[in-house]
């Protein structure tokens, strides 16, 4: 797998955090700020395409995409996902007209509620899948973990509500979100920490997949790029921001999404060179 996969678990993962804060977004109700009321349901279709495109050209033989779904196999997470992604396609094009609708006429209470809470269903599901898919790749220690899943779905709504923060423009919308970012990149921490110690309590071809991320080839990365700058850094700022002791800016925002895409390229690229034989 090269890049064209990284791209697709970055934008896939984009993707159902804008899906997730949409639907959690309408579900509440009242008067939505631009960003959640508009931007979050009319860009989840346009990255959710972004991605499958890039997953598209990673396919060998493009023409037999149909194959998937002539049947549902149960324990192959390929299959889970071919028919998520078949679901989750109409669900966010419902979710952006219906932003358009609310935004010319008005809408249905009831249909609001329906779409809403498909796409916030939806969402977690896409994002959490965009995990289990390594996950379930038994062949790659540093992927065979079930923290993979909620670690991916949490980097997801992160980074989809730093793509929000670029977007708003109302103060007020913007501290509420950054209030609600700075919890989820805690959570995003948390799983992160949990998979490195199920990692470095595991078998020996564990711990060595482990020691790639914590004095190995992918160190430098992981801790400069994932954990400093895409994690550390922006929450820094954010907090120094509301303290009024630095200005508030874009920075936290395009370095968590750096982070998120960081993320992935690490997981990805070290998992493949992670093998259950240790010499």
């Amino acid at each position: 797998w090269g890049w064209e996969i990284v791209f697709y678990l970055f934008l896939g993962g984009l993707a159902a955090g804008l899906m997730v804060a949409a639907g959690a977004a309408f579900l509440r109700g009242g008067d939505l700020p631009r960003s959640l009321g508009w931007w979050a349901p009319l860009l989840a279709p346009v990255v959710l395409g972004a991605g499958m495109l890039a997953l598209f050209f990673d396919l060998e033989n493009k023409l037999n995409v149909w194959r998937f779904y002539t049947a549902f196999r149960f324990s192959s997470p390929m299959s889970w996902g071919a028919w998520i992604l078949l679901l989750v396609v109409p669900a966010t094009l419902a979710m952006a007209a219906l932003a358009v609708q609310e935004r010319l006429v008005g809408a249905s209470p009831t249909w609001r509620r329906r779409i809403a809470g498909a796409n916030l269903g939806l969402g977690i599901a896409l994002g959490i899948y965009t995990g289990i898919l390594l996950g379930a790749l038994g062949a790659r220690p540093l992927w065979n973990s079930s923290m993979l899943g909620p670690l991916f779905l949490a980097s997801g709504i992160s980074s989809a509500l730093a793509l929000l923060l670029l977007l708003e423009r109302d103060a007020g919308a913007r501290h509420s979100l950054s209030g609600v970012e700075k919890k989820v990149i805690g959570i995003e921490a948390v799983m992160l920490a949990l998979l490195l110690i199920a990692l470095a309590t595991g078998s020996a071809a564990h711990r060595a997949a482990a020691e790639m991320l914590v004095g190995g080839e992918f160190t430098g990365l992981f801790w400069a790029g994932v954990v400093f700058a895409g994690m550390l850094v922006p929450v820094g700022l954010e907090v120094l921001s509301r303290k009024g002791r630095a200005q508030a800016s874009f920075w936290p925002a395009l370095l968590v999404l750096a982070g998120a895409f960081t993320l992935r390229a690490v997981i990805l690229f070290a998992g493949q060179t992670s093998r259950w034989e240790v010499l």
